[in-house]
């Protein structure tokens, strides 16, 4: 199946059914009175975010969703038939954006999660609720009401704790192969990987994360070389970057140059994405001489001005890469905890109606 992580739709939900003005014309019941039902409510649809799915490829030849209107109330007390709601079933991390002023309508970040997105009409009101003391005859009605119309843009982003940044060929494929259960193309010769990728890390049997692999970078990507930056999306929401760099190219191109590169696209990209945590894999080790390592990765880093966490591996040989996992394992455990403990004081504190006072705020004043 291709892999499509951009789309536009219009979806269109119902128009409420109209209310009707009749009367009883029953044998026998010369003052029956107003009976005229009210018009059925038309059809929302709904958003519902479904982990079976991992495309947007549905979306991109299906453009327009239209549900049904409601019927129309009729005489003798019978009320117009409400129609039935779309649900459109999308990737877990789609991100639903109104085309026209921006607005960010849904993100869909969990199996199952359902939201609303076009709202239908409401049905219209028949003359038996206008009937009162002074006016037994009424002859108003409502129309029913019509249903949201909306042109909207989906994104998906992949859910990864972990997303792998670097050069083509830098062996990010065959990292995730290496540590995962994903098997992505691998071979020889630059952009192997058109879309990204993702494989499950499991530690042990109870402790595993997940990984993205997206499409190599090359210098100038923000104007659009190589496959461009469209695929950057996919690591907004990971928690930390792996960084991976070929410390021997066949082509003998200066590394640091390369990795530089890298992060100067990242930082046109997205500030936010630029500050996010990074480490340093410098991998193929296997293609250097050992008595030449500890030289080759100590230039590197020097000359790259690299402060943070760096780690070196084989991803071909698997050499590092055990320990490299144990350490994204634990720093993603400490990451959740903490995250876990901030979400449990906001419903705290929420729950006790704490507020914060601006001393300032002239509603407030100190009694002396």
């Amino acid at each position: 199946m291709k892999f499509i992580d951009e789309a536009k739709i219009e979806v269109i939900a119902g128009d409420g059914g109209n209310g009707v003005a009749s009367f009883c014309r029953e044998k026998f019941r010369p003052f029956g009175g107003p009976d005229g039902g009210d018009g059925g409510k038309g059809g929302s649809i709904f958003a519902v975010a479904d982990r079976n799915i991992n495309t947007l490829v549905d979306y991109r030849f299906s453009k327009l969703h239209k549900a049904r209107d409601g019927e129309n109330g009729r005489g003798a007390d019978c009320y117009g038939k409400g129609a039935d709601d779309i649900m459109l079933r999308m990737p877990v991390g789609t991100l639903i954006i109104d085309q026209n002023d921006g607005e960010i309508v849904a993100d869909l970040i969990e199996h199952g999660q359902e939201v609303l997105i076009a709202k239908g009409g409401e049905g219209g009101w028949g003359n038996i609720h206008f009937k009162s003391s002074t006016n037994r005859a009424p002859r108003q009605k409502t129309e029913g009401k019509e249903g949201e119309r909306r042109e909207l843009r989906l994104e998906l982003k992949v859910l990864a704790d972990v997303g792998l940044l670097g050069m083509p060929n830098a062996g990010k494929s065959t990292f995730i192969s290496a540590v995962s259960n994903a098997r992505p193309k691998i071979a020889d010769y630059p952009f192997t990987t058109l879309h990204p990728n993702l494989g499950v890390v499991r530690v042990s049997h109870e402790k595993s994360f997940v990984i993205a692999d997206i499409p190599g970078l090359i210098e100038g990507a923000a104007e659009g070389a190589g496959l461009g930056i469209q695929f950057l999306r996919h690591l907004q929401r990971t928690r930390v970057l792996l960084h991976i760099v070929d410390l021997a190219p066949f082509d003998n191109v200066d590394p640091v140059k390369e990795a530089k590169a890298i992060v100067k696209e990242l930082k046109k990209y997205d500030e936010s994405l630029f500050d996010k945590p990074r480490w340093l894999v410098l991998n193929k080790l296997d293609m250097v001489p050992e008595d030449e390592r500890k030289k080759r990765v100590k230039d590197f880093v020097k000359r790259f001005g690299w402060k943070g966490p760096v780690f070196e591996i084989s991803a071909l040989t698997r050499e590092g890469c055990e320990d490299l996992v144990v350490e994204i394992y634990n720093y993603l455990a400490v990451q959740r905890q903490q995250q876990n403990r901030a979400e449990e004081t906001q419903m705290v504190e929420e729950a006790r109606g704490i507020v914060s006072i601006d001393p300032d705020d002239p509603r407030f004043k100190v009694i002396e």
